[in-house]
């Protein structure tokens, strides 16, 4: 049979019956996936519109009652009402009058607890964090996944199984190390710091791992190339890898930045001064406050989950990537 023959047939084919059912049970699958995906969707997104609509409307009693409809999701009235300085001593009366939307929950935050101090001592226990994981995890998986050494096999071996080890397991004999390590300055004892929150979060199996995964992805005729024109093993880490691998970085640094962002047990146990307290811990600390509202407890967690956001939107497609690379290698 000759090619344009064949090409004839195939487009016969195409025209049958059994031609216009495949595209329909296509066409259908592809809506089933789409409308799955919707759904799932929604139910991501719902809490998070519900916080943040809740934290700008300035009547408790107005984000209690439409809880159960679909007002909860609707900024309503369309009125801005300016902040006043002591909205919840006020009189029940004048509390329900004002209504409308605006800051007050987010003023009320910023005057019943010192919110900056604890937004600052997050950002520098994540930040830092972030960074050296980013460098001591990146470089610990760069022999493995590029040189040849002997009890390579078992070292990875090792990492893969730490993964599954969960941090509760090693929380209070972590507590007890720090507590009789040797502390800046002088004293006994890491609690109530910032080392205590950073250096026992740097290296992580998982992170190795990730990283491992895109390194031996990297065709190693890079490496071989460099190191004809006499490039060290550090210089090919820096100038090579690094600029390759950026999918892996971000996808590492969002990971790493939800769990350090979002620790709660391990500051729980080793921070007692507000100092060093972080948004999670503090938090809770506000949750218990009398009186409870939940304005300004929902102001509180839209303050503390805004930056994750744009983190993750600002990154959103090296992650992506990072994911689909690291994901589809054995």
């Amino acid at each position: 049979m000759s090619a344009q023959t064949s090409i004839q047939v195939q487009s016969a084919r195409g025209k049958t019956p059994y031609g216009r059912q495949y595209r329909s049970r296509k066409t259908a699958m592809t809506m089933l996936i789409y409308t799955v995906m919707t759904i799932l969707t929604c139910f991501f997104v719902f809490p998070i519109v519900f916080m943040l609509v809740s934290a700008i409307k300035t009547n408790e009693t107005q984000i209690t009652s439409d809880v159960g409809g679909l007002r909860a999701f609707v900024p309503y009235p369309l009125r801005f009402v300016p902040p006043v300085a002591r909205l919840d001593d006020a009189p029940a009366e004048i509390r329900n009058a004002y209504t409308g939307l605006g800051l007050q929950n987010f003023f009320d935050v910023f005057r019943r607890m010192p919110f900056g101090r604890f937004l600052w001592n997050s950002i520098v226990v994540t930040t830092t964090t972030v960074g050296l994981g980013l460098l001591v995890n990146s470089m610990a998986a760069y022999p493995l996944a590029r040189l040849r050494w002997k009890g390579q096999g078992i070292v990875l071996a090792v990492i893969v199984a730490l993964i599954i080890v969960p941090f509760e397991a090693v929380a209070i004999p972590l507590m007890l190390l720090t507590t009789r390590l040797p502390r800046p300055g002088g004293g006994i004892g890491w609690h109530d710091t910032y080392i205590v929150q950073i250096i026992p979060f740097v290296a992580d199996a998982f992170s190795i791992y990730l990283f491992y995964q895109f390194f031996i992805g990297i065709p190693k005729d890079l490496d071989e190339a460099a190191i004809m024109d006499g490039a060290s093993r550090l210089r090919i880490y820096w100038n090579i890898i690094v600029p390759n691998s950026r999918p892996v970085f971000a996808t590492v640094a969002i990971l790493k930045f939800l769990w350090v962002w979002g620790s709660y047990l391990w500051p729980l146990l080793v921070i007692r001064l507000p100092e060093y307290r972080p948004l999670t811990v503090a938090m809770q600390e506000f949750f218990g406050q009398y009186p409870r509202l939940w304005g300004d407890t929902l102001a509180f967690a839209t303050m503390t989950t805004l930056p994750v956001l744009v983190l993750f939107l600002a990154f959103q497609r090296w992650f992506i990537r990072g994911v689909a690379t690291t994901g589809i290698k054995g």
